[in-house]
């Protein structure tokens, strides 16, 4: 069982139990991540593919730590011009390890709160509607 997710602009093969390094996530080390961005999915049997991803799919990842890459030196020496310019940069990013595939319990529950919004919604508007013929009738 295998799943494609998208973070950082990036896009990783990821199963059960891998640490991987993605771009630095702004969560505390031990801390629960979830990458809702879900492009591919495959439990051995069957493959779904998204467009461009697969709704109410999520893979759930623990932050195991922030870390910093080596340094890339950009060294610039200009001959006969006696100019030479040396930079350093060090990029951050966060190691995650891979807890579960395939959770659907969060979009089902986004989606639950989504349809019991409208409804409550809607309960105002009706008694607002049936409030505005008797306002008119008294005002005649």
């Amino acid at each position: 069982m295998f799943a494609v997710i998208k973070t950082g602009g990036k896009q990783y093969r990821v199963a059960a139990e891998d640490v991987i390094a993605v771009a630095k996530i702004n969560s505390e080390a031990g801390s629960a991540v979830v990458f809702d961005t879900v492009t591919m999915f495959s439990n051995g049997t069957s493959v779904q593919i998204g467009a461009p991803a697969i709704a109410g799919l999520t893979v759930s990842g623990e932050v195991v730590e922030h870390k910093r890459s080596p340094k890339v030196i950009a060294f610039k020496k200009r001959r006969r011009q006696n100019s030479k310019r040396k930079r350093g940069h060090r990029q951050d990013y966060t190691l995650v390890r891979i807890t579960a595939l395939g959770d659907a319990k969060p979009a089902k529950k986004a989606a639950a709160k989504a349809e019991a919004a409208p409804a409550a919604d809607a309960a105002p508007a009706k008694k607002a509607a049936a409030k505005k013929p008797a306002a008119a009738k008294a005002e005649k």
